[in-house]
């Protein structure tokens, strides 16, 4: 299977998995590395023999990362070296990797950890290298057996070493990772049991780890240097804009050709009763002649020449075209200022009672704007139907859209004025009964009724009953009475 073919599956699969019509179960599409990439360093000064090591297999899923322990003293170099090259072409180291400089705080080696991504290019770098030092903290231990507890699990999951993608690339890791242990082994049953008759303010010593960023500095091997690439950013910058300017250029002609085509067509066509023989037969030799050049001598000329061609030959097609332009449209402008003139006029001498508030001097000032727009309306209207259509127009369509803005911001701020708010009438001061009048044998029989039922709701009610006696008018207690 060519490259080809593998490139149309893989698309045909990925459109299927994301097309809505086609019912694809899910996949998921993992990329490979073709190669096996291996780091290769030195132990030590004094042995000089190389060591070496596959990171990145052969079919290593991409991106990946892996990350990686060395026991070093001071500065040490990495290379990344392919592995079972079988062309003899291609340069089996790949790049170098500088780790430092570092100091480690105490005589032995110093703990480094090193990431190295495999990246979805296919690109194998170190990313950062890091070194790591136990330092002991004094922190004060708890009173209570929780903290204890709590205190002597979390040493006891520190013990355990890192699984995964950590590889230790030291040789004596055995007993360092002994040592290590050892100091992280949780007590025993016997320690636990007997209590520590100490001050809750005493100080035990506790490990820490400290994370320090070394430096790490890479070396690409056949990559050009930075001198090197600046010079081809820029050479690149220089082609970039070389075609962007010839671009520039045949889009410049390419317009100069179609102008000279379409103006050719419209004479005969369009703009045929626009124009004076005399200019047309003079326009269409220009034309011709500019033709002729654009084959000739003005095949490869600069992007400045093809636009002074243009604006010499719109020096002559302008006029015609706007001659054309404003027959166009011409009708339809001043049917516009016909109708807002209509409308005013109507409005200021309509009985309406909605204009009924305006003043008379306002509504006749509308009348006579309107009447003066009318009347210049139709003297212009006049001298242009008298002019033929190949002659420069003198009434414009710009001209009649002026006039109509200019009537409509006069006329309707006085036609649309807002009615005047009624005052509201205040009504005569009516004296109000504090309550309904009753007749006397409504009084009565509420009477009657309240003294035969008393229950806890009437006996708190009586207040109200004595309340509503002392409002009765001065005729119904006669009544009672």
């Amino acid at each position: 299977m060519n490259a080809s073919e593998c490139v149309a599956r893989g698309c045909a699969l990925q459109c299927a998995i994301l097309s809505p019509t086609f019912k694809v179960r899910e996949f998921q599409v993992n990329d490979v590395f073709p190669f096996s990439i291996a780091l290769s360093w030195k132990p030590d000064a004094q042995n000089n023999e190389t060591q070496q090591t596959v990171v990145f297999p052969k079919g290593n899923a991409i991106p990946s990362v892996k990350a990686l322990t060395f026991y070093r003293a001071n500065t040490f170099t990495i290379d990344v070296v392919k592995v079972d090259a079988n062309d003899a072409q291609i340069e089996q180291k790949i790049s170098t990797y500088t780790i430092g400089p570092f100091q480690s705080r105490n005589a032995e080696k110093a703990k480094l950890k090193l990431k190295v991504r495999l990246n979805i290019h296919g690109i194998v770098s170190v990313e950062s290298a890091t070194m790591l030092e136990e330092e002991e903290v004094e922190v004060p231990v708890s009173a209570t057996n929780e903290a204890q507890k709590e205190a002597t699990k979390m040493d006891t999951d520190d013990a355990h070493p890192a699984s995964g993608t950590d590889v230790n690339m030291e040789e004596s890791k055995g007993a360092t990772d002994a040592a290590e242990g050892s100091e992280n082994v949780a007590p025993t049953s016997e320690e636990k049991s007997v209590p520590m008759d100490t001050d809750a303010k005493a100080e035990a010593s506790k490990k820490k780890v400290k994370k320090t960023n070394v430096p790490v500095s890479e070396v690409v091997h056949g990559a050009l240097g930075a001198n090197e690439l600046n010079k081809a950013v820029e050479k690149e910058y220089e082609m970039a804009l070389q075609d962007r300017v010839m671009e520039e250029t045949k889009e410049k002609k390419n317009a100069v050709e179609a102008y000279v085509y379409d103006m050719r067509n419209k004479l005969y066509d369009k703009y045929s009763d626009f124009v004076t023989s005399e200019e047309k037969e003079g326009l269409i030799a220009k034309l011709q002649e500019v033709e002729d050049w654009l084959y000739e001598e003005g095949e490869d000329e600069t992007k400045g020449v093809y636009i002074a061609k243009l604006e010499e030959l719109k020096k002559v097609g302008d006029p015609i075209e706007a001659r054309f332009k404003e027959w166009e449209t011409r009708d339809s402008c001043v049917n516009q200022l016909v109708y807002c003139i209509n409308s005013f006029r109507e409005a200021a001498l309509s009985n309406d009672q909605k204009f009924e508030h305006i003043d008379i001097s306002e509504k006749q000032k509308v009348i006579n704007e309107c009447s003066e727009a009318e009347a210049w309306l139709l003297e212009k209207k006049q001298q242009q139907d008298s002019l033929p259509k190949h002659a420069n127009p003198v009434l414009l369509s710009s001209d009649l859209k002026k006039k109509a803005e200019t009537l409509d911001r006069f006329c309707k701020p006085i036609m649309t004025k807002p009615k005047p708010a009624l005052k509201p009438q205040t009504p005569p001061p009516t004296e109000t009964p504090a309550r309904e009048t009753q007749t006397p044998e409504q009084q009565q029989s509420n009477g009657e009724n309240s003294a035969s039922e008393p229950t806890g709701e009437n006996a708190a009610e009586e207040p109200a009953a004595e309340q509503m006696e002392t409002d009765k008018p001065e005729g119904a207690a006669d009544a009672s009475a």
